[in-house]
């Protein structure tokens, strides 16, 4: 060990938070790993940047982009004494940074498709089984029952930890209303028995995400003691971006990239597109599907016109082929723009009195909302 190097860290953070030799054991979910040669806690934001700064000087291993993120969001939760983090995954869960976290009040898991498979299998059943990663010791587990394959896997995990598991499924919630400016359903729940919910979203997939997110408060009522209009009320505010997210009227972006994400934006294009011409902005990146993509959104969708973009760096498709996929899948109106924003502003130009919809990427989620940042005109 270079002592000089330990001198350097404490230096950086106080003494007590660079252990070393320090059994990683202690410190993850699944109680195993060998030891580190430093495990540093830093205590602030500027710490953890100066701490992977040094071990980068020093040619050592250090925290990827997401892990350096996720560090540096635990510090700020910290010292911001929050009351409660909702954390989200980055990639599968047993394996994710996220998952070091050992107490959590609950563990939830929404619907799984076929979507980094060279990481986390090619089925549905290994795919759960690294979600599934992140259940803890009697810890409940609320997750989307409509998938068997990945139920069976999410409940014998559960059993094996004893952990409470519960499964929704599409029958405890019923659409009253899906309009352009949200959707009202009704949720069944044992508790709160029947409750009348609304959501700021159109698309229909919503209703299992705010379901989950619903029962999982009702099965933690004792413990925030939330009173149940304002559970409502907060459903009825929610703000989550790149989801189906209306960025300016009749304007959708929504980050569906894989064919279950596609398949589920093409349900929700659908049902407006009977009384509203649909226009489509379109782009993805070189390591997915996306000849399989568009052939789901021509077969269901016929759009007004479409717009071919190019996002992801070194991932990029060119905009001329994804524009030729779709023409040769029968979309007569198609127009290949390299540019992000001249794109938008191309199949702005063409929406006219129907609805445009901007999807394919989160990267392209992404471009559009910092165009609009800048352009906000438009």
């Amino acid at each position: 060990m270079k002592k000089e190097f330990y001198d350097a860290l404490i230096q950086l953070t106080e003494e007590k938070n660079v252990l070393t030799d320090e059994p990683l054991k202690n410190h993850v979910t699944f109680r195993v790993g060998g030891a580190a040669d430093y495990f540093v806690s830093p205590e602030s934001a500027e710490e953890v940047q100066k701490i992977i700064k040094k071990a980068q000087e020093d040619g050592l291993d250090h925290p990827s982009y997401f892990e350096t993120l996720f560090l540096m969001g635990m510090v700020v939760f910290k010292e911001a004494d929050v009351d409660y983090v909702v954390l989200e995954t980055g990639l599968g869960g047993r394996l994710d940074a996220t998952n070091t976290v050992d107490h959590p009040l609950a563990c939830i898991i929404t619907s799984i498709s076929l979507d980094h498979v060279e990481y986390l299998g090619d089925t549905i059943g290994k795919i759960a089984g690294e979600k599934a990663g992140i259940i803890k010791p009697q810890v409940p587990v609320i997750y989307d029952g409509h998938q068997p394959e990945a139920s069976e896997v999410i409940e014998k995990r559960a059993n094996e930890l004893g952990s409470p598991a519960f499964a929704l499924t599409e029958d405890m919630y019923e659409m009253q209303k899906n309009t352009r400016e949200g959707i009202d359903f009704s949720f069944h729940c044992k508790y709160y028995n029947t409750v009348q919910l609304s959501i700021p979203y159109i698309a229909p997939y919503q209703m299992m995400n705010a379901s989950l997110a619903f029962f999982t408060m009702e099965q933690l009522r004792d413990v925030h003691k939330i009173p149940l209009e304002k559970l409502i009320e907060g459903l009825k505010n929610t703000h989550w971006e790149g989801r189906m997210e209306t960025v300016l009227p009749d304007v959708i972006v929504d980050g569906a990239h894989n064919a279950d994400g596609v398949a589920r934006f093409v349900e929700t294009a659908c049902h407006f597109g009977k009384e509203h011409p649909i226009t489509l902005l379109f782009s993805a990146v070189a390591d997915k599907d996306y000849e399989k993509m568009i052939r789901t959104v021509s077969e269901k969708i016929r759009p007004r016109a479409v717009v071919a973009t190019e996002v992801g760096g070194s991932r990029v498709v060119p905009a001329t082929e994804l524009a030729e996929f779709f023409k040769e899948d029968g979309c007569e109106q198609v127009i290949a723009e390299a540019n992000v924003g001249e794109a938008f502003e191309k199949a702005l130009s063409l929406k006219g009195d129907g609805m445009l919809f901007c999807v394919g990427s989160l990267y392209l989620v992404g471009e559009i909302k910092e165009y609009l940042q800048k352009n906000p005109e438009a």
